[in-house]
């Protein structure tokens, strides 16, 4: 098989590949599923392995700060409905979470190469450990991959959803390690008449590229 055959990674700004697929809450569209929310999509090498159970209890501990957030969380793996079953349930048994949110069963592979989440230099048989952040208008915002050997950040991806939605919402950016209740970045300017703007302004001035202010 060649590299072609695991398919091309989406682009950030490009519309998430829709999909119908088999899940641990029944079969679903996933554009119809979100709905007008943001999501979460994240894949896992495979099931009843130790990061990836990691992973997932802290995606279920913290679930209600994605929903505070109107964040849906999906996940996703290379493997069969009922290995996603059993495995709930083994976690559910030995380490009391319940896991509210669906895992999509991709046996066939045909969600993981819509996403590009299979990197033959890592593995040709599981996904690697890719975040996908989609919008409400189902644009893919944001995209981390990491590693099969290295768990995720959940704490990252909660302040990554955090910045997104808040350079959405109030047309700026956000700087390095921005946390909310920060100060966001003013956009650069694009004209000479936005320069004298800006420097004009009660923004927090480093030069005329770089300012900041509060929300």
């Amino acid at each position: 098989m060649s590299e072609q055959d695991f398919g091309r990674i989406p682009r950030i700004g490009e519309v998430a590949p829709d999909f119908t697929q088999v899940t641990t809450h029944g079969e679903l569209r996933f554009h119809e599923w979100k709905g007008d929310s943001w999501a979460v999509l994240f894949s896992h090498p495979a099931d009843f392995t130790p990061v990836c159970t990691t992973e997932m209890v802290e995606f279920a501990r913290r679930n209600k700060e994605f929903v505070d957030r109107k964040v849906k969380l999906i996940g996703l793996s290379i493997d069969s409905i009922h290995a996603h079953l059993a495995w709930t349930q083994n976690i559910k048994q030995h380490l009391d979470v319940q896991l509210p949110f669906p895992i999509i069963a991709d046996l066939d592979t045909k969600v993981a190469q819509k996403y590009g989440m299979i990197h033959p230099g890592e593995s040709s048989t599981a996904t690697v450990r890719a975040v996908f952040v989609v919008d409400p208008q189902n644009t893919i915002r944001a995209m981390i991959y990491y590693p099969l050997t290295n768990g995720r950040s959940i704490d990252e991806v909660l302040r990554l959803v955090d910045s997104l939605q808040t350079s959405s919402a109030n047309a700026c950016a956000t700087p390095a390690n921005w946390k909310p209740g920060e100060k966001v970045i003013v956009p650069p300017p694009k004209t000479e008449a936005e320069v004298e703007q800006r420097l004009s302004s009660s923004y927090e001035k480093v030069d005329f590229y770089l300012m900041k202010r509060s929300l």
